[in-house]
């Protein structure tokens, strides 16, 4: 009795994977829009402000490229403004919401992963409505408290609102929920208490998570203008968005090429900080998503 011999099966394409070639196309297109209309802004930045004297930024005979490129525009903002205090100022400001963050967004994130303890939905729920009410509905409130407090024109005035984020404490307590029980049942068995649990075990699972309050956290403390603005008085306390908004002043001499280079200055430590930590960032996004 003979056998029928199986066809060896042929090889699928690699492209053929991820759909048809039309399909392919249009998703290669859709990502090159979402990459110029998001990178696409920073880039003109930039270009533009490598352009000489003589070139025009806006306009009809305005070109993407500077014809002349030159640094003129930088050495600028470093001569009008004291670029070196204002980065001090905001990097105080990201250290303290850094660090308060971590620490507060952890242990409340690890409390609420843990079932048993009353009170636990309600603070839940309060925290959930928090996240509806946008900031510039509780500003006055905000600015009368730090005014009462003496923090008006104090950098610790600028950090307070940041102390700690209820997206982050729910972002870990997701991180938090996907240990597995048996896990810590284990380390339960094998005498570990609470703090060596949460100190050996939920923490170094939550990486991910971790690094996503942190990248979320330096973005938003040094991003932030309108807070600053508000609470700050005098120049040796602003911060670098708020400092290097004098630069559109008419005290001195208005240039778009030299706004546009302090545009880029206030970015590029936010873009080194996210290409050295995008690994970590991508998989916490997954790791720590919110679950109800």
């Amino acid at each position: 009795m003979t056998t029928a011999v199986e066809k060896p099966r042929r090889l699928m394409p690699r492209w053929r994977e991820y759909g048809r070639p039309r399909e392919l196309v249009v998703r290669y297109l859709l990502l090159l829009l979402v990459l110029g209309i998001t990178v696409g802004p920073l880039v003109w930045q930039f270009l533009a402000s490598l352009k000489g004297v003589g070139e025009d930024v806006f306009g009809a005979n305005a070109s993407l490229l500077p014809h002349h490129p030159t640094l003129r525009a930088y050495r600028e903002v470093f001569a009008q403004v004291p670029v070196a205090t204002y980065i001090r100022n905001s990097l105080i400001v990201v250290v303290l919401s850094i660090t308060s963050q971590l620490v507060f967004s952890t242990t409340a994130g690890y409390m609420l992963s843990k079932p048993g303890w009353k009170g636990r939905k309600a603070v839940w729920v309060v925290l959930v409505a928090s996240m509806m009410f946008p900031f510039e509905s509780i500003m006055v409130s905000l600015f009368l408290s730090i005014r009462d407090l003496g923090l008006v024109d104090n950098l610790v005035g600028v950090w307070l609102p940041g102390f700690v984020g209820a997206i982050n404490v729910l972002l870990m307590r997701g991180a938090f929920l996907a240990v597995p029980r048996e896990i810590e049942d284990s380390a339960m068995l094998d005498g570990a208490n609470e703090w060596q649990r949460f100190r050996y075990l939920y923490l170094p699972s939550a990486w991910g998570a971790i690094m996503v309050v942190t990248i979320n956290t330096f973005i938003s403390a040094w991003d932030d203008f309108l807070w600053p603005l508000i609470v700050l008085r005098s120049e040796n306390h602003m911060t670098l968005t708020l400092g290097l908004s004098r630069l559109q002043s008419s005290s001195f001499g208005y240039d778009q090429r030299v706004v546009m280079a302090g545009s880029v200055i206030s970015v590029i430590p936010v873009l080194v900080l996210f290409v050295i930590t995008q690994r970590w960032f991508y998989r916490g996004v997954s790791a720590g998503a919110v679950k109800l």
